[in-house]
């Protein structure tokens, strides 16, 4: 099968450009991982918070876009697992399970599904529709992620939007923005290709 009926089938998101095999998914799902893992170690403390601003958001959901919400959601999954297992690539090079960031990379995993769903429909091939699907998959991501830091540090709910969401917003606009150009882009290029 060509390239460009590949790149153009319904349901087809990025990964599906390379030729089919369990090798290839499997090394999708690893190298999602560890993509992921690097992106946590751009951690940038926040004055207030516990929860740092990182890399790892962005990496999330683009491996969900490219890869589709199955290798999306095993590649997050094999991330939190190894990182509970204690290989410290979580934000900052830390591991384990009971950190007050922990709620979002659980929320990650979750957004990585769903934007990765949503790529299969399309959603990763235009500027507007990979905006749409970038703000559902972040606030997946917030929407399990702020009651987690609530309940690992017992603040009040708007003492958790303040410190675990307020401050990242500009750089989920700027996360936002570059997907917004490398999808779309990517698939323009794709089809120049075939």
């Amino acid at each position: 099968m060509s390239t460009a009926s590949v790149s153009f089938r319904p349901g087809a998101v990025l990964a599906d450009l390379l030729p089919a095999s369990r090798v290839r998914d499997i090394a999708l799902v690893v190298g999602g991982a560890a993509l992921t893992g690097l992106a946590a170690q751009i951690s940038v403390p926040v004055p207030g918070s516990p929860v740092p601003v990182t890399g790892q958001t962005f990496a999330a959901l683009l491996v969900g876009s490219a890869f589709g919400a199955r290798r999306g959601f095993l590649s997050l999954a094999l991330y939190a697992l190894v990182g509970m297992a204690g290989v410290p690539w979580f934000a900052g090079g830390t591991s384990g399970a009971g950190g007050a960031s922990f709620g979002y990379v659980l929320g990650m995993l979750l957004a990585a599904t769903v934007v990765g769903a949503l790529a299969r429909r399309g959603a990763d091939r235009s500027v507007l529709r990979t905006a749409g699907s970038m703000v559902l998959g972040s606030t997946v991501v917030y929407a399990v992620g702020v009651p987690y830091l609530m309940a690992a540090t017992g603040m009040s709910l708007s003492a958790a939007v303040a410190a675990g969401l307020i401050p990242f917003l500009i750089g989920d606009a700027l996360k936002a923005a570059l997907a917004m150009g490398a999808l779309p882009a990517a698939w323009k290029l794709a089809g120049r290709r075939g």
